[in-house]
C-alpha cells in the first residue's frame, strides 16, 4: 500500500527544485483573486488599458485561474532576476544621442525560457505524485500574475503597480504554474512602500495617476511597445531617448538598491543594443533589424514602430546635421513614420535656430543620481 502524499514536504521540495531550475524564489497560493476584481474592473472602465483590447476581452477571467485550467487548486508563483551586468542605466539615459531600451529586453526573450523551466518543474512534480494536471504561464494567458505573486509571498505590489521584493527590488520576471494539488500556501509579506511616492513623481508622463494605478495610455512602455499608431504629439517630448520601454519608476525605487545581477546568460546584453547610437539605429535595414532582434522581445513591435520610436528620440536630441540627414533620407517609406519624422525635424530646426543647450530636466537629474547611488555597482 502506497504512503499518503506528504503535502508539506512536497511544498518544500518544490521550492528546492525551483531553485535548482534557476528561480530565485518560489511561492504557493490558492486561486482566489476575488478581492482584485473590483480594481481590475474600475481600471478597465476608465479605459486605462488603451489599445490593449485583450485586457477588456478577457475581463474577470484574469482573476479566476481555476477557469483557465479546470480543477486548479494552487498556483506556484516564481520569480527570476533579469538585471544584466553593466546595464549602463545612467550612462544611456544621460546621453540623448543614445537609445534607451528597457533592461529586461536587452537579451533573449524571457517568455520561452521561463515557460520551459516551469514546464520542467511541473514534470518533476508529476514524477513524484502522478497523476497531476499542470499548466505553465508566462504572460501567455489572461492571469493577474502580480496579485498572485503577492499572495504567494514573493513581494508586495508597489505604487507603480509592479511587484517589489525586500531582498531583490523589482527587476525580475514572474511566471506561474497552475496545479491541481491542495498544497499548503504561503503568506503575503508586509508592504514596504510606506509614504514613498518617488515612482509617481519621477514618471516622465505622469502615467501613475494614483497609487497602484497606471494609465497605460500615458506610460512610455505602452507608447513605445503596445501602441500601434502615432505617439500622441503632446507626449513625444516626454519620451526622451527611450526607444523601447521605460524603467524610470523602478530605477528611482529605493528597494532596487537590493537588485541582484542575473546569472542567466540569455539575459546578457546583446552587443548591438548596448548604449546604441540613435543615428546608427535609424539607418538599420529591416533585414538587419530582424537579424539583431532574433529571439528578442523587441522584434514583436516590428520594424515600423522601431523606426517611429527612434524618430521621436532623434527629435528630442541635440541638433546635428547628421540627425537631420538620416531623418530626411527616410521620408516617404511609411506614412506613420513620416508623421514622426516631420515632427522630429521641426524640433531639431527649432533647436538649431535658438541654439538651445541640452540640459537634463531636474527630475531626470534626480533619477540619474538615484541610479548611481542606489543600484548594484555592476549594473
Amino acid at each position: 500500500m502506497s504512503q499518503p502524499l506528504d503535502l508539506n514536504q512536497l511544498a518544500k521540495d518544490i521550492k528546492q527544485w525551483g531553485a535548482g531550475l534557476g528561480f530565485q524564489q518560489v511561492g504557493i497560493t490558492d486561486t482566489d483573486l476575488s478581492t482584485s476584481e473590483p480594481a481590475l474592473q474600475a481600471w478597465l472602465d476608465k479605459q486605462y488599458h488603451g489599445e490593449m483590447e485583450w485586457m477588456a476581452r478577457h475581463g474577470m477571467l484574469r482573476a479566476r485561474p481555476h477557469e483557465l485550467l479546470p480543477g486548479t487548486l494552487r498556483v506556484i508563483s516564481v520569480r527570476m532576476n533579469y538585471l544584466p551586468a553593466d546595464a549602463a542605466f545612467a550612462r544611456t539615459l544621460r546621453n540623448p544621442q543614445l537609445g534607451y531600451i528597457s533592461r529586461y529586453a536587452l537579451g533573449r526573450d524571457y517568455h520561452k525560457l521561463l515557460r520551459n523551466r516551469l514546464k520542467k518543474l511541473g514534470e518533476i512534480i508529476q514524477q513524484h505524485c502522478a497523476p497531476l494536471n499542470f499548466r505553465p504561464f508566462v504572460d501567455s494567458a489572461p492571469l493577474l500574475e502580480r496579485p498572485l505573486a503577492e499572495k504567494a509571498g514573493l513581494g508586495w505590489t508597489g505604487k507603480h503597480s509592479l511587484t517589489i521584493n525586500r531582498e531583490a527590488g523589482s527587476l525580475f520576471f514572474l511566471g506561474e504554474l497552475l496545479i491541481d494539488l491542495p498544497l499548503p500556501v504561503d503568506s503575503p509579506v508586509e508592504e514596504g512602500c510606506g509614504r514613498c511616492v518617488a515612482c509617481m513623481t519621477i514618471c516622465p508622463t505622469g502615467a501613475i495617476v494614483e497609487p497602484y494605478t497606471v494609465d497605460a495610455r500615458r506610460c512610455i512602455s505602452y507608447l513605445t511597445i503596445e501602441l500601434e499608431g502615432a505617439i500622441p504629439e503632446e507626449l513625444r517630448p516626454l519620451v526622451g531617448n527611450r526607444i523601447y520601454g521605460c524603467d524610470d519608476c523602478q530605477l528611482i525605487c529605493p528597494w532596487n538598491r537590493f537588485s541582484q545581477i542575473t546569472g542567466e546568460a540569455d539575459f546578457s546584453t546583446r552587443h548591438a543594443l548596448h548604449a546604441p547610437q540613435l543615428i546608427e539605429l535609424f539607418c538599420w535595414t529591416e533585414a538587419h533589424f530582424l537579424k539583431v532582434t532574433e529571439g528578442s522581445p523587441i522584434r514583436r513591435i516590428g520594424y515600423l514602430r522601431w523606426l517611429r520610436n527612434i524618430a521621436v528620440a532623434l527629435g528630442n536630441g541635440p541638433w546635428s546635421e547628421s540627425a537631420l540627414q538620416v531623418l530626411e533620407q527616410r521620408k516617404g517609406e511609411y506614412s506613420l513614420l513620416d508623421e514622426h519624422i516631420h515632427w522630429a525635424i521641426a524640433q531639431l530646426l527649432v533647436r538649431r535656430a535658438t541654439n538651445t543647450i541640452e540640459v537634463l530636466a531636474p527630475s531626470k537629474q534626480r533619477l540619474i543620481r538615484a541610479i548611481e547611488k542606489g543600484l548594484p555597482r555592476d549594473a
